[in-house]
C-alpha cells in the first residue's frame, strides 16, 4: 500500500487537500511523478471516493502532532508520500481485492489536519464558519481548504462510500446540514453511494441523517466495523452494510 497527499497551509494551520490510496497489483510501488500521470486520467485510474471525518496524516519523515512547517516541511502544494496510520490499514484491507492497480480517493468532511478535534471548541468554530461559507464574510478556517464546495464538488470514480462518522452535536446545526448535503449531491452526480449503519436507524434514515459509521473503532465494535467494511467492499461497487 502507498498513500499520497497534498498539503496546503494558511495561518499556521495544515490542511490535507488531496489524499489517495494506491492499491498495488502485486508488490510494485509508484512514485509521486507516476501518481501525477495516473491522475491526468482520473476516469480510468480512480475507482471511487471514500469520505472520512478529518485527516490526521503526516508526510514520510514527519509527525502529525505539530505544524509541519515548524518541523521543516517545505513541500506544500506538492504530492508527497504519507505515513500509513490505523485507518489506512483498515481501508486497504477492504479495498485490496477488488481494486488492484487502482487509486481510491479519500475526501474529508473537514480538511484540517489535526488529531482529536472532536469534541472540542474547534467544532464550534466550524459551525460558525459554515454559516458564512457562501458569503463574503471571513471564516476562522480556510473556506476552500477546510470545507467541501458541495454544489461544485468533483467526485472521481463510480462510487462514494460515506464513513465520516455518526455523532453530531445537535447544537451544530450547520455541520449537520453540511454533512447531510453530501450524499444528496453525490446522488445528483450519478454516483453509487454506500455506507455502514446499525440498529439505531434503518438504511434510508441513516442516509438522510448522515449517520455513517466509521470503519475504525475501538473496543468491542472494532472487529465488527472492520469486517463490515470488508463486506461492503466485497462487491463492485461497494454496497450498504448493516452492522449487527
Amino acid at each position: 500500500m502507498q498513500i499520497f497527499g497534498k498539503f496546503l497551509t494558511n495561518f499556521d494551520m495544515d490542511y490535507l487537500v488531496e489524499h489517495y490510496i494506491y492499491v498495488p497489483s502485486e508488490d510494485e510501488e509508484i512514485t509521486t511523478k507516476e501518481l501525477e500521470v495516473l491522475l491526468k486520467k482520473k476516469r480510468k485510474h480512480v475507482a471511487g471516493t471514500i469520505f472520512l471525518y478529518n485527516p490526521t496524516m503526516a508526510p514520510v519523515g514527519f509527525k502529525n502532532d505539530s505544524y509541519l512547517k515548524e518541523q521543516g516541511f517545505e513541500q506544500y502544494g506538492e504530492y508527497v508520500e504519507l505515513v500509513p496510520e490505523a485507518m489506512s490499514f483498515v481501508l486497504l484491507a477492504g479495498v485490496k481485492h477488488q481494486y488492484k492497480g487502482k487509486l481510491i480517493e479519500i475526501k474529508y468532511l473537514f480538511g484540517l489536519n489535526k488529531p482529536n478535534i472532536e469534541p472540542t471548541a474547534v467544532l464550534e468554530e466550524f459551525d460558525v464558519d459554515l454559516d458564512k461559507l457562501n458569503s463574503a464574510q471571513l471564516t476562522r478556517y480556510d473556506k476552500t481548504m477546510n470545507y467541501q464546495d458541495v454544489p461544485n464538488i468533483r467526485l472521481s470514480g463510480k462510487f462514494v462510500f460515506f464513513a465520516m462518522g455518526h455523532k453530531y452535536d445537535r447544537h451544530h446545526k450547520n455541520i449537520i446540514s453540511y454533512a447531510r448535503s453530501l450524499p444528496i449531491q453525490a446522488k445528483k452526480l450519478g454516483k453509487d453511494i454506500s455506507f455502514m449503519y446499525d440498529n439505531n436507524y434503518d438504511a434510508k434514515e441513516s442516509e438522510e441523517l448522515a449517520y455513517f459509521l466509521s470503519p475504525l473503532a475501538t473496543g468491542k465494535v472494532k472487529e465488527k466495523r472492520a469486517n463490515g467494511f470488508k463486506e461492503a467492499f466485497s462487491t463492485v461497487p461497494p454496497h450498504i452494510v448493516k452492522i449487527v
